[in-house]
């Protein structure tokens, strides 16, 4: 099994949330690989920046999921991958998908909302747990 380790983040402006609309139609969370001789802070703000425009602040760690899947390309290689999420703040609303990762739209949604839409059960609860952070300490 080969493990990959990515990074992400729950990028909040005000009291909405940052997700990527897949051309699928799926809602997801910023992430992606952490590079070599990347630290996973980096990773995640780099992704964010990459697949939304967003630039951000990371304000604390929140938790990892894990999850295996088997990669297409080789029926053979099943791949276990941990995401780091990272709470962060956006510096403003400007944003824009990026295409070639096949992310057709990104949007800022009420907390609410953002846990509604999003498509995995793993990312909606690294929401929920962000949500209640950020509700701790207003």
């Amino acid at each position: 099994m080969i493990e990959e380790v990515s990074a992400g983040g729950i990028v909040v402006f005000g009291n909405s949330i940052l997700l990527l609309r897949k051309f699928n139609g799926d809602y997801v969370l910023p992430k992606g690989r952490v590079e070599k001789n990347e630290s996973i802070n980096n990773a995640a703000v780099r992704e964010v920046f990459e697949e939304s425009g967003s630039r951000v602040n990371i304000v604390k760690y929140l938790d990892k999921i894990t999850y295996e899947f088997i990669r297409n390309s080789n029926k053979e290689k099943k791949v276990r991958k941990i995401v780091h999420f990272f709470l962060m703040n956006a510096r403003d609303m400007n944003c824009r998908p990026q295409k070639s990762e096949g992310f057709v739209s990104v949007s800022f949604f009420p907390f609410d909302r953002a846990i509604q839409l999003a498509r995995y059960d793993d990312e909606r609860r690294i929401l929920k747990k962000a949500v209640e952070d950020i509700s701790f300490y207003e």
